[in-house]
């Protein structure tokens, strides 16, 4: 591997997801998310339990002071609350709101749909995740 092989790779990689986001524009406004709102959102998986603020900090790579910002944001917008984690009553979680969830299943649609990895076949996006997932174990 060369320093330019992995530099192509990074920049494309960075250029998918910021076309993704280019292209969502309409939907993120129509919500008023932001991009780092919308991470946010996308971070708390309706089919789990839900996160503690710490999990999402980790989820989202960010430090507790951004991570209130972000979720003050989305709970202005009545998208997520904050409750008491039943597992640590000293730490809060985020649960999506019904609302909530259907703004993160709306802008995960568009995201889905304007992806220019949509491009690609069932097999090209398998051997694409499968690389990517390799390359974030190590």
């Amino acid at each position: 591997m060369t320093a330019s092989d992995l530099t192509a790779a990074v920049a494309a990689v960075h250029e998918s997801w910021m076309r993704t986001v280019d292209l969502i524009t309409p939907v993120l406004a129509e919500h008023r998310l932001t991009t780092a709102t919308f991470q946010a959102l996308w971070a708390i998986d309706p089919a789990e339990q839900p996160p503690s603020m710490k999990v999402m900090a980790e989820r989202l790579y960010c430090n507790a002071p951004n991570l209130t910002f972000m979720s003050n944001q989305l709970v202005d917008r009545g998208l997520v609350e904050r409750a008491v984690d039943p597992a640590d009553r000293r730490s809060r979680v985020l649960v999506l709101t019904a609302k909530g969830r259907r703004v993160r299943d709306e802008v995960l649609r568009a995201a889905l749909e304007n992806t220019p990895l949509g491009a690609l076949t069932a097999d090209e996006l398998r051997q694409l995740t499968a690389l990517l997932n390799r390359a974030l174990r190590t």
